[in-house]
């Protein structure tokens, strides 16, 4: 049965990796780059300082709690554990794979961490904004989607391995939202404005 859902991963991966267009090429490559969504990211966080004001400080806390826990989850836990090579690493494949850039990356590709990190993103900063923006969902796993996509473009992951990624992701940032729920509830998550507006005021 394993071996079944692995063929047809490796199926559809060369289906979807050999749809590749020219044009499509720096797309995709800005898509998957780690430091392409830095302004975007910015502007995620000028929304949750908007809504948030002194209360910014623990959204931003989760974030980095649930960016790090996704990232040493993917990388230190999954792939050593499973070792499933990279479609551009299988020896089965590899002669077959289109690669954009030439550059492959580490031996084992399960599960993605850029699926695993963008929809971990993606849940908690729907779970902390949509009551201020409805459509804040439609838009952060559309973005998460297409750069989970891009790492199949790239001829560095399977399907499975984004897929994966994406639900430990989600679960991930499920978690880490519930968690901020629970803080939003302590009297102490009001102190850095209490503070500061206190000594404002003073002043």
């Amino acid at each position: 049965m394993i071996d079944f859902f692995l063929d047809l991963d490796s199926k559809l991966f060369l289906f979807l990796n050999g749809l590749h267009i020219d044009w499509f090429d720096p797309v995709m490559i800005f898509c998957s780059g780690e430091l392409t969504w830095v302004p975007f990211y910015a502007v995620l966080l000028y929304f949750v300082i908007r809504k948030y004001k002194w209360q910014s400080f623990w959204v931003v806390l989760g974030i980095v709690i649930l960016i790090v826990f996704s990232d040493q989850l993917s990388a230190h836990v999954f792939k050593p554990v499973f070792q499933r090579p990279r479609p551009c690493h299988d020896e089965l494949i590899k002669q077959f794979v289109y690669l954009p850039t030439g550059h492959c990356g580490g031996a084992y590709g399960f599960i993605s961490s850029h699926a695993c990190n963008v929809f971990a993103l993606a849940t908690f900063f729907t779970h902390i904004m949509k009551p201020y923006y409805r459509k804040t969902g439609w838009f952060m796993f559309i973005w998460a989607s297409l750069v989970a996509y891009s790492r199949i473009y790239m001829g560095v992951h399977f399907p499975g391995d984004v897929i994966a990624g994406a639900v430990v992701g989600m679960l991930i940032g499920f978690l880490i939202g519930k968690l901020f729920d629970i803080v939003k509830k302590q009297k102490w998550y009001y102190c850095f404005e209490k503070v500061f507006c206190k000594k404002k005021n003073n002043d």
